[in-house]
């Protein structure tokens, strides 16, 4: 009743185009405790229901400690529920925020910010520590993949005394932390001061190993007493269209790694893809799309357009999705603010060029009833274009290599299927992440590995 929502300020457009960095500005203690404070303690809080929060993070509680000044305590209460608040702090949408109680009439808490600034100071004022286990189990466990969802089972099970080992397949530890997420959003000694913590507290780290491929699955099995599959869903949606093989038209992840791979310092072996002086389309209207839109931006490309199949969402919240719900309506995103010509209903139907390179895209209007979508008659347009990016989202897991070389079974939507502890029907091969529920939100990755985590920690002492 005394406050209106704040957050921190977006650095202007004009600066934060000509670097890297985080686009946040810093936001005041007085401000933060002061949004603490419009937190209202409800007595059914939705906000940390499983379908505000997966990991069903105590948020009550911190705000109230931080409007108190109890930053270490409501730090303690951050860590009980989030391996890496870090992370969802600065990454997640936030459906916390849209199942607040007080956002059935006003403006939401401002959950997320207070969140990312109580573990920000928890580095800073070195109240982070590697947390040892009282003892050792024997047991070792393998992780596959090291994303939020391999990082948060790692740490979970590393604590709990067992032996264990994060393979990734690249160079880095961070999965699509380290290479999928620009550093606009997250720069990555976010993730190096984490891993430094895993690291103390006994994870192994291996990089540059691909099971499946440089290590089969039969030798994994006999090395470790569990294995934990977190290599997330990164089979992405194709554009099966005439001229998908020209040159210029690419997969958003591909590019998205490109840059990070260059912002780390490194030199890039394959065909550059940039999109510097040139005209660039986005095909998809989601969080990749927006990752892509203000990648090109800060390349320097001379014009972008972003194309979504679906209709335009309704400015506010729609009928179908209420209150506690996550909201279907518009949403703009910080590199919309930068810049972009953006179209909805729009259906790409071949790609045209020269010389082997993409010089136009062709597309029509679509209309979407009943769950079709359906051409609308003569509404054809053409795009030039010297870079098209194809962020549509995610199909599933890679199947072939070591998920089928494992024999593991797949769920009506291709996803690996899993019992309640999260154990595939391989017995001591578990499955958690995007890799058992398809591309979802980082929260939701946390989740699971907590839950895998335990499931695997369960099966170990059934075992003794």
């Amino acid at each position: 009743m005394k406050y209106a929502r704040e957050g921190p300020k977006r650095r202007p457009v004009e600066l934060r185009l000509m670097d890297w960095k985080e686009f946040y500005e810093p936001i005041s203690e007085d401000k933060l405790k002061a949004q603490g404070a419009r937190c209202m303690d409800c007595g059914v809080p939705f906000c940390q229901s499983h379908n505000g929060c997966p990991v069903v993070n105590l948020i009550p509680e911190w705000n109230d400690m931080v409007h108190r000044g109890r930053w270490e305590d409501a730090l303690k209460a951050l860590h009980t529920t989030n391996n890496f608040p870090e992370f969802t702090g600065r990454l997640c949408p936030a459906p916390c925020e849209s199942a607040c109680v007080l956002a059935i009439n006003e403006d939401p808490v401002s959950i997320r910010i207070i969140e990312w600034n109580i573990i920000d100071r928890g580095f800073d004022e070195g109240w982070v520590q590697p947390i040892l286990p009282v003892s050792h189990t024997g047991k070792a466990v393998a992780v596959v993949g090291s994303g939020p969802a391999g990082l948060t089972a790692a740490q979970q099970l590393a604590r709990a005394g067992h032996s264990v080992t994060v393979f990734e397949k690249a160079d880095r530890i961070g999965g699509l932390l380290r290479y999928g997420i620009p550093e606009f959003k997250m720069e990555k000694w976010v993730i190096d001061r984490r891993l430094e913590q895993m690291q103390a507290e006994g994870v192994q780290f291996k990089t540059g190993v691909h099971v499946g491929v440089d290590i089969d699955a039969e030798t994994l099995r006999r090395q470790y007493d569990a294995i934990c599959l977190a290599m997330g869903a990164e089979q992405a949606r194709e554009l099966p269209v005439p001229g998908r093989e020209l040159k210029g038209v690419h997969l958003a992840m591909d590019y998205l790694t490109q840059q990070n791979k260059r912002n780390a310092g490194d030199s890039i072996l394959e065909e550059p893809i940039t999109a510097k002086g040139k005209r660039v389309v986005i095909l998809g209207g989601g969080d990749t799309g927006s990752d892509c839109l203000g990648t090109t931006h800060r390349q320097g490309c001379t014009e972008v357009h972003q194309f979504e199949l679906l209709p335009e969402p309704p400015p506010q919240r729609a009928e179908s999705t209420p209150w506690p719900l996550w909201p279907m309506q518009l949403r703009s995103s910080h590199a919309h603010e930068e810049g972009c010509d953006r179209q909805w209903s729009v259906s790409t139907t071949r790609f045209t060029g020269h010389n082997g390179q993409v010089t136009k895209l062709h597309a029509s209007r679509v209309s979407f009833e009943n769950g079709k979508f359906t051409p609308v008659p003569n509404s054809e347009v053409e795009m030039e274009a010297d870079l098209v990016l194809l962020a549509m989202g995610f199909t599933g897991p890679v199947k072939h290599g070591l998920l089928d070389s494992l024999g593991v079974q797949y769920d009506a939507r291709g996803n690996a299927a899993v019992d309640e502890n999260c154990m595939t029907n391989v017995p001591g091969v578990f499955a958690g992440g995007d890799v058992k529920r398809g591309a979802s939100l980082i929260v939701w990755a946390i989740a699971e590995g907590r839950k895998m985590a335990a499931g695997v920690d369960t099966y170990l002492h059934a075992r003794h």
